[in-house]
């Protein structure tokens, strides 16, 4: 279970001092007690699942190359540098990610599969591909594919 894998990757930053690993688990466990927080008020005791703790790590991946590119701009490398240690970080609890070219073959078979014919068609496309791929892609880059590939 992920929750595990990084409760003990926190504990084994800790044990070897790794500050930079410590701070981004530490960020990451916060977060996800968030999302726990917020799901027993919906009813769900268990907490949030692993493909949704994958889904908020890919969020705070994008968070963090945004603010890199910010950084960058201000001329605070960095600050720069250190968001790209936790993307290394976050990225060590992810699966394989997704490139290009496979996204947009994942995304076509979505369309054939679905049958979807266009635009209106998008939520059911990126519903499957959200639920198939979760933590295996960049959604928003998938969502511009999913929109091409559907002629908008």
């Amino acid at each position: 279970m992920l929750r595990t894998q990084l409760t003990d990757a926190l504990k084994v930053a800790m044990k070897a001092k790794q500050e930079r690993a410590v701070s981004t688990l530490r960020l990451i466990l916060a977060a996800l007690k968030d999302r726990d927080i917020a799901a027993r008020g919906k009813g769900n005791l268990d907490g949030i699942t692993d493909d949704e703790i994958r889904g908020m790590m890919q969020n705070m991946i994008r968070q963090r190359h945004d603010s890199i590119e910010l950084y960058e701009q201000g001329g605070r490398l960095e600050l720069a540098q250190q968001e790209a240690e936790e993307i290394t970080i976050i990225e060590g609890f992810l699966p394989k990610q997704l490139g290009d070219a496979e996204v947009e073959r994942v995304a076509t078979d979505a369309i054939a599969e679905l049958d979807a014919k266009g635009i209106k068609d998008m939520g059911r496309v990126m519903a499957a591909l959200k639920q198939r791929y979760a933590g295996q892609m960049d959604f928003a880059k998938a969502s511009a594919t999913v929109k091409r590939l559907l002629g908008a």
